[in-house]
């Protein structure tokens, strides 16, 4: 028990355990980063540090264990809680030198910290990845002085407050916090066997890390678990800031070795059998090729972009845009990339999850041939190949286009995808202007049901969910209506899907008969015309 001020009273308010004595002694043992943090001083980091910093932690280490040995000798229990110079009584030849020393040390560390972090905070500036610190950033050759005042301004507040008991603590914790992302790191890059990963020191092991890394955590909850929340909270505030503003530096990740290695090992889980229904998502495959004219810079229709995340739930999924570029491949890549980074840019605008292709083939059939057979990499290949229809070959009698696109159509069903053909995109709604009405399906020939999981994706859209879903199912004149309405109700039912059935019969014929001509077609036609009306 101690009072106040951390004197020893059997009668204080203040109680101190042996897991908050580890937080205030823990500050006298952080120097290990000391030469991290001066690393731009150094001739040879790489030799220096390692070697510096072992030599410096089994110094310091041996002192204080031979510190605790000779206390212990010299000094009762009672006298060594109570008297707090001790090291002042017992020093020879008299206590003046221990004062001196006590000051001269405090200025030391006091110079060291106002060195050290003051260049610590402006190489982070100058990193680039927090615009907040950008008024700290200074040259290479140049003194951090904001930064060397800004890190006073911080000292002095903290001795403002008087009471250092209170504040090691909580040094101690952000000191944690740092190690464990230094041992977490390393732990990562070993794991994962990152090909860039090559350290020097060859006793180096992946357990040390992760072992480094639990001590720190838990340390940090034996000292104060409401401290460690609030530390970690705010280290993860920074790291989500790091993520939304900050930029790209021009080093590792070790979270992205994780999430690549992570990809690897979910695609192989994934396998190549075919995708059983209840797991199937689509995977759109947007081919930008516009059938007409665009602003200059927008490489890809922006309502193609809108219509693929409407076939997504939530937006969730991915989605593939290519885009074919004539010419000879050599001549062209440079191009491409070009071409790709800004497609990958417009998506990234239209806030669609998916990513960019540039394919250079000789001819739009040759280059979209080729797409559907390669793209994607195992059960991750495209099942739905969405495309606008060619509007403009009738109006600018460009004979060309109509082979191509039953072309591509043919190639597609002979890849065994899906094709979603888009007319009319330029009238598709954005996602600003809310429907009313009905989304109408015709249902003429057995689809495997996309056609009601593409409708029921557009009602999960803020600007669809106020429309209904008719469906339209086509029946010949003499068979039963009323038992076919009743099997696609049951139908709807067991795939939980909302949409009201409307059955029209229509005047079937044989195309063979010689009695049939084009006015029994158009009869039969304005006859279910006049019963969908009624």
């Amino acid at each position: 028990m101690t009072n106040d001020a951390g004197i020893p009273d059997p009668t204080g308010g203040t109680y101190w355990s042996f897991n908050e004595l580890v937080g205030l002694f823990f500050p006298a043992v952080t120097g290990i980063m000391a030469g991290s943090n001066r690393s731009a001083s150094l001739k040879d980091t790489q030799r220096s540090i390692p070697v510096g910093t072992l030599a410096a932690t089994l110094t310091t280490t041996s002192l204080y264990l031979i510190s605790v040995l000779f206390f212990g000798a010299v000094a009762t229990r009672n006298k060594l809680l109570t008297d707090r110079l001790l090291t002042a009584t017992i020093a020879w030849p008299f206590p003046a030198i221990v004062h001196v020393g006590i000051i001269l040390s405090t200025l030391g560390a006091a110079l060291q910290s106002l060195t050290g972090a003051p260049r610590l905070l402006a190489a982070i500036a100058n990193d680039d990845i927090l615009p907040i610190l950008n008024y700290f950033k200074v040259a290479d050759t140049s003194e951090p002085h904001i930064a060397t005042l800004f890190t006073a301004f911080i000292c002095i507040g903290c001795v403002v407050i008087g009471n250092l008991d209170l504040i090691t603590p909580t040094v101690t914790m952000f000191y944690l916090l740092c190690y464990s992302g230094v041992n977490l790191s390393c732990f990562l890059l070993d794991l994962l066997d990152a090909p860039s990963w090559r350290p020097r020191w060859k006793y180096h092991h992946w357990s040390l890390s992760f072992v480094g890394a639990s001590l720190c955590i838990v340390i940090m909850f034996l000292i104060s678990w409401s401290f460690t929340v609030v530390a970690i909270a705010l280290a993860s505030l920074i790291y989500k800031y790091v993520g939304l503003k900050g930029k790209a530096g021009d080093w590792g990740d070790g979270f992205k070795s994780a999430y690549f290695q992570l990809a690897l090992r979910s695609l192989r889980s994934l396998g190549a059998n075919q995708v059983h229904p209840k797991n199937w998502y689509p995977i759109p495959l947007v081919f930008c090729r516009p059938w007409g004219q665009l602003p200059e810079n927008v490489p890809c229709h922006p309502k193609l972009a809108d219509f693929a995340n409407c076939m997504k739930k939530k937006g969730r999924g991915m989605s593939i845009f290519v885009s074919i570029l004539d010419g000879d491949y050599y001549e062209c890549a440079e191009e491409a990339k070009e071409a790709c980074k800004q497609l990958a840019t417009y998506i990234e605008y239209k806030r669609c999850e998916g990513v960019a292709e540039i394919v250079v083939a000789p001819n739009m059939t040759e280059g979209f041939r080729g797409i559907i057979q390669t793209m994607g990499l195992g059960n991750l290949k495209p099942n739905i190949v969405v495309m606008r229809y060619p509007e403009i070959w009738r109006r600018e009698n460009l004979t060309e286009i109509p082979s191509t696109f039953v072309g591509i159509i043919n190639d597609c069903i002979t890849a065994n995808k899906a094709v979603v053909i888009i007319k009319g995109l330029d009238e598709w709604p954005n996602e600003y202007q809310r429907q009313y009405g009905t989304i109408d399906l015709y249902w003429i020939v057995r689809d495997g049901g996309l056609m009601l999981l593409l409708s029921q994706l557009l009602l999960t859209k803020e600007s669809f969910e106020s429309c209904k879903i008719q469906l339209f199912c086509i029946a010949e004149e003499d068979s039963d209506a009323e038992a076919l309405k009743a099997d696609v109700k049951k139908f709807l039912y067991d795939l939980r899907m909302q949409a009201e059935v409307i059955v029209v019969t229509m005047k079937s014929w044989d195309i063979r008969s010689e009695g049939n001509s084009q006015e029994d077609s158009l009869g039969a036609f304005d006859a279910a015309q006049r019963r969908i009306s009624d």
